[in-house]
């Protein structure tokens, strides 16, 4: 049995949602197949579940010989090394090096204030036509300081993104206490950031977009992306269900587009940063909103489960065996701070985020292969991004007037 359609999404995470609906929204049928035949299962699952409309600057590569040589022996919490990879990953962490100076960040910022910016909006409008308005929270998140140095750099930080119009407050440890009075002594003040929205489950939040989708008349087929072939000038995938084809298909799997990608020739420098979670019963208080705890460079989130502890990134190879290190290492930094109880997992989950030097997703059309489009490496910020950056495919894919200028995030600025 075939089905056919006008456009095949690959991957149900936040990112191929937002694509399939967007599609869907603008007249065209649209198939999302999915290795696990249901949505947000992999990164998509295990974030902090903010919507980042303050999210002017990426997540940058450390430009000093101290900090750097800090990082690599494991010295700074922010982040873990495993050694092993290294190798592999030697290229393009040197691009994302040189992609975070001065210039190129500055560029990448205007780049991606242009999709943050909409985030919160375009989450609101889908959200409230999947009946999930309930799943989005108001109240911002807050990042706190551990010392007068952080506090400084924080502010400093936080201070680049006013002229982007980027609303936020400065908090001392009184104004701190008055948002989120379970905060422990070890947090001395902070930056409350209002405007980001916040959910307590991305899963059942990505559910929910999946629903709406398919009853607007979309379908989820459960295959392998990685086979999606071109044949006659349709692309196909077979699935157990049987074959479906499209006359277009959009690549948004993740750490795994990059795999696909060069299946069809197309060579990116691309690597993935892991991360792990945690969920800890709350003890003697609990949190409205998310915190991350800025000098030590992880986030704690109240969600449905409990108090999840999301790390900073793991650079390891895509398929390592999962280590329990960084969370072991940051774990007693937060109970300085949080009230966490004891684990509610029987081990910590493992995330990849998918990445490229600039940090900017690659939103357009395969130079060599027409009907083609690519929508992946969105970073830290698969969910903010997912229903915004599908708008601006599905705009260019359709020959709307897109929202903002997708020159930016084309394949070819890595040619």
């Amino acid at each position: 049995m075939t089905q056919t359609v006008d456009c095949i999404v690959l991957g149900a995470g936040f990112v191929g949602l937002g694509a399939a609906l967007a599609l869907q929204a603008r007249g065209r049928s649209v198939v999302i197949v999915e290795k696990h035949g249901a949505a947000a299962r992999e990164t998509s699952l295990g974030n902090t579940g903010i919507v980042q409309s303050e999210a002017v600057y990426p997540y940058t590569f450390p430009r000093g010989v101290a900090d750097i040589v800090r990082a690599a022996l494991n010295r700074d919490s922010r982040a873990h090394i495993r050694h092993a990879a290294l190798p592999g990953m030697a290229s393009a962490l040197w691009r994302y090096w040189q992609a975070s100076a001065p210039g190129p960040r500055a560029r990448s910022g205007v780049a991606l204030r242009a999709l943050v910016a909409q985030a919160v909006v375009e989450h609101r409008r889908v959200a409230a036509e999947a009946g999930a308005g309930a799943l989005l929270r108001e109240g911002g998140w807050i990042k706190a300081f551990r010392s007068s140095h952080g506090q400084e750099r924080g502010l400093a930080e936080a201070e680049e993104t006013r002229p982007f119009g980027v609303p936020f407050t400065a908090l001392d440890r009184a104004a701190l206490l008055a948002l989120e009075p379970s905060l422990g002594q070890a947090a001395i003040g902070g930056v409350h950031f209002t405007d980001p929205l916040t959910t307590p489950d991305p899963a059942a939040l990505g559910a929910a977009y999946l629903a709406l989708f398919v009853s607007r008349g979309g379908a989820i087929v459960e295959a392998d992306a990685l086979r999606l072939e071109n044949a006659g000038g349709r692309w196909r995938v077979m699935a157990p269900s049987g074959l479906v084809e499209g006359r277009e298909a959009v690549v948004a799997l993740g750490p795994w587009s990059d795999a696909l990608a060069r299946k069809f020739g197309y060579q990116l420098p691309f690597f993935v940063k892991r991360g792990y979670h945690m969920h800890y019963a709350p003890s003697g208080g609990a949190l409205t909103r998310p915190v991350l705890d800025y000098e030590r460079g992880y986030v704690v989130t109240p969600m449905a489960r409990g108090l999840r502890l999301t790390t900073g990134a793991e650079f390891a190879r895509p398929e390592d065996a999962p280590s329990p290190a960084h969370l072991d290492r940051l774990e007693p930094f937060a109970r300085e701070i949080y009230p966490l109880g004891e684990r509610l997992d029987a081990a910590p989950w493992l995330g990849r985020r998918p990445c490229l030097p600039d940090m900017l997703p690659v939103i357009g059309e395969a130079p060599r292969h027409k009907g083609l489009w690519f929508d992946f490496a969105h970073q830290h910020l698969g969910l903010t991004l997912g229903p915004i950056s599908g708008r601006l495919l599905a705009e260019v894919m359709t020959g709307a007037e897109p929202f903002t200028d997708p020159a930016p995030y084309a394949m070819t600025r890595f040619a």
